[in-house]
């Protein structure tokens, strides 16, 4: 079963059990995946969809901060919320002697030596990090390994 078969019988679920707010968090992660094999005309396959993922977490998360700025702690749990159900779907995150170590990999594989081989690095370890890492992490990490 695919990760978007996976999604959507969780929405068949989810309806079933008239539980409403998983019912919308579940559909705001399908309609975000439909709008880009609409926008790309592509059918998404589970790497893809896992980028669309992260992405809503990120964009939830960035939510969390505005709101507890603007003293909005339910719209903030809300959000939490969300995330808690969308992060079902991520595989499981990497520590950071994980993370250093495929970093030291990918310097090795690319022959990375200043940073402006971290390009180079990104290509190799992105598709190996998506969904169980930060990147922007991942990028400064590379960034004091390259000396930059």
């Amino acid at each position: 079963m695919s990760l978007k078969e996976k999604i959507l019988d969780d929405v068949k679920q989810a309806m079933r059990a008239k539980n409403q707010a998983r019912v919308d968090t579940l559909r705001l992660l399908t309609a975000a995946i439909k709008q880009r094999e609409v926008d790309e005309r592509i059918t998404l396959d589970d790497t893809q969809i896992l980028v669309a993922i992260d992405k809503l977490v990120k964009r939830s998360r960035e939510s969390i901060e505005q709101f507890e700025k603007g003293a909005r702690p339910d719209l903030a749990a809300k959000e939490q919320a969300d995330i808690a159900i969308w992060q079902v779907y991520l595989p499981q995150p990497l520590s950071a002697a994980e993370i250093d170590q495929l970093i030291a990999q990918a310097v090795t594989a690319t022959g990375a030596a200043s940073i402006k081989d971290m390009g180079k690095v990104m290509g190799v370890l992105k598709p190996q990090l998506q969904g169980r890492a930060d990147i922007g992490q991942v990028s400064a990490r590379i960034k004091a390994r390259l000396g930059g």
